[in-house]
């Protein structure tokens, strides 16, 4: 298959550069940048010499419907809704990474965005990009609208406990601490290094706007889902640790637990459940995910407090973003979804 990827000089498009040059079954054609046109992808993106020739070109739709199949956009939020209806009726496959299409509900944009989707009839033909959760979806899609690094962590931490009607679903408290690359390649000064190294930073403690796409997808499994959702800045570049705070409904055991993870998970391929008495890494741990497609879930029982903590571990940048898009477009090709993500994390790292 033929791959193009629009915005391919960011984060992003650096990752999915670098899962799609290693995948044997794809080729990647077109990448564009406006402001690196003429340039080699390898100048922006150094882990990736001698692996490429490939140069940045402008975007033309012409050159992206004569060369490719199917087309990544890794553009800021906004920016996709009015390229994506294009790149379609020129009858290309569209993974968008994101937010413009995630959610279904148009008034959600103006809530959780601050602006008026321009394309609203559109949200519904989008296929959530989750695995986990529309694998059969995903398997037939046009377009795919790949999850929020942020909300991947807390849907996979929460859907099984969710699903199995565990715990109040109404009393959901989500704790997360991302590394700095979620905040992009063109830094602000609160993402600048020197101003979040060294310290543990709260932002956007309400109302972020991840928020709805977990509201979203949880309440597909069951009753409405409402979740208080807080994120925090901490001095790593890659990955996410969400703490996840539940209530269930009455006494719960392990035996519970175990029940409804590996009843969602058991074949899961990228699902490593995480629970073990013995060494450094108990639970969850972005660490021991850096630079893999895996999203680590694990739990703790507070009986003292009617309390069931889960936890979950993803790279925000692989899991997080581009390896769940190479995931899709794997399911989308029909062929093996773990191709070109079968790698480890590092240790010591």
């Amino acid at each position: 298959m033929r791959i193009g990827i629009i915005g391919g000089s960011g984060y992003v498009g650096s990752e999915l550069l670098r899962l799609l040059l290693m995948h044997p079954q794809v080729e990647v054609t077109v990448v564009t940048s406006r402001q690196y046109a003429g340039e080699f992808v390898f100048n922006m993106h150094p882990n990736l010499r001698g692996l490429t020739q490939l140069k940045f070109v402008p975007q033309d739709l012409a050159e992206l419907q004569k060369n490719c199949d199917l087309v990544f956009t890794a553009t800021p939020h906004g920016g996709s809704q009015t390229l994506v209806p294009t790149l379609l009726d020129a009858g290309l496959k569209v993974i968008d990474m994101s937010a413009d299409f995630r959610l279904k509900n148009p008034a959600d944009y103006e809530t959780y965005y601050g602006w008026q989707h321009l394309k609203p009839e559109m949200l519904n033909q989008a296929v959530y990009g989750l695995p986990e959760l529309h694998r059969d979806e995903i398997k037939n899609a046009n377009l795919i609208a790949c999850p929020g690094c942020e909300a991947t962590a807390a849907i996979l931490g929460l859907a099984p406990i969710v699903k199995a009607g565990l715990v109040d679903p109404a009393k959901i408290v989500v704790d997360l601490k991302v590394g700095s690359s979620g905040g992009g390649s063109q830094p602000t000064i609160a993402s600048h290094h020197p101003e979040r190294s060294s310290g543990v930073r709260p932002y956007k403690v309400v109302g972020h706007r991840h928020i709805a796409e977990v509201e979203q997808e949880l309440t597909m499994l069951c009753e409405p889902v409402k979740i208080s959702f807080t994120p925090h800045a901490v001095n790593m570049v890659r990955g996410i640790l969400a703490t996840i705070h539940t209530f269930p409904k009455q006494a719960i055991t392990s035996k519970d637990l175990w029940r409804a993870l590996r009843g969602m998970y058991g074949s899961e391929p990228f699902i490593r459940l995480v629970k073990y008495l013995k060494g450094p890494y108990q639970l969850p741990d972005p660490k021991i995910v850096t630079g893999t497609n895996f999203c680590d879930v694990g739990f703790e029982i507070d009986e003292h407090a009617g309390r069931l903590i889960m936890f979950t571990a993803l790279d925000n940048m692989v899991k997080g973003a581009a390896g769940q898009g190479v995931q899709c477009l794997n399911i989308m090709m029909g062929i093996d979804e773990t191709t070109a993500l079968k790698s480890t994390g590092f240790h010591p790292i």
